[in-house]
């Protein structure tokens, strides 16, 4: 499912291509002091910019270290995230924590969030316009962690994130340049639940990831 640039984007463009026509060619930015991600969970607040707020228990914001250099991106919240308000809890996120465990790693040392705070009913895939309202915060903690690697875990998530179309199956196990790193696709948790023969595959993206921290200079293995 195609998602959309965040209509704040599209008023930055329109804004920008007035100045144009009106022939200016700079413009002054007043610098500001970089947010925090206890600034950006401030700025969601009790969020109802979109209709799944009248069915969570929580917001399931993100959790792990704000120095983090691997970054673990999923598409939205489940059950189990709902009632905890935490990222990857249930049987999935107790996969993803030996995943994580078995590069040496642990979740205090990582991030971990989702493209939506908010849990979609019966766990279906995001809709356009929820992904509008919300993906903009994952960008800013994105901006403000500034991981050396991001992992998008599952179909919607690197889809949404790369903005294709592609199969997960054709683009898992390869690294894009994104947002000043580097992101790699792989299956989610809970497919391996389902296709515990995915296991292997995930393993080999896993350590490819590890191997590349390490290139990168990554504090966690020096």
């Amino acid at each position: 499912m195609a998602c959309r640039l965040s209509t704040a984007m599209h008023e930055i463009v329109d804004q920008l291509k007035f100045f144009s026509e009106l022939g200016v060619t700079h413009l002054d930015v007043e610098s500001h002091s970089p947010l925090s991600l206890e600034d950006i969970r401030e700025e969601i607040g009790d969020c109802r910019r979109c209709k799944l707020w009248s069915g969570r228990t929580h917001i399931v914001y993100g959790v792990g270290s704000s120095k983090a250099d691997l970054m673990f991106v999923g598409e939205a919240p489940g059950r189990e995230e709902d009632a905890q308000g935490i990222p990857f809890v249930g049987r999935a996120g107790q996969l993803l924590t030996r995943i994580i465990e078995a590069i040496e790693l642990n979740r205090e040392e990582v991030y971990i969030a989702n493209i939506l705070k908010c849990r979609p009913p019966k766990n279906r895939d995001p809709e356009a316009d929820e992904v509008e309202s919300c993906e903009g915060f994952l960008f800013k903690q994105i901006q403000v962690i500034q991981p050396k690697i991001i992992v998008a875990l599952g179909r919607y998530a690197a889809q949404c994130l790369l903005r294709t179309k592609a199969p997960i199956s054709r683009i898992r196990g390869q690294f894009f340049n994104f947002q000043g790193g580097l992101l790699l696709p792989t299956f989610h948790p809970s497919y391996l639940l389902r296709n515990p023969s995915a296991k292997r595959d995930v393993w080999d993206d896993i350590k490819a990831v590890r191997a590349r921290l390490k290139e990168l200079g990554s504090s966690h293995y020096s």
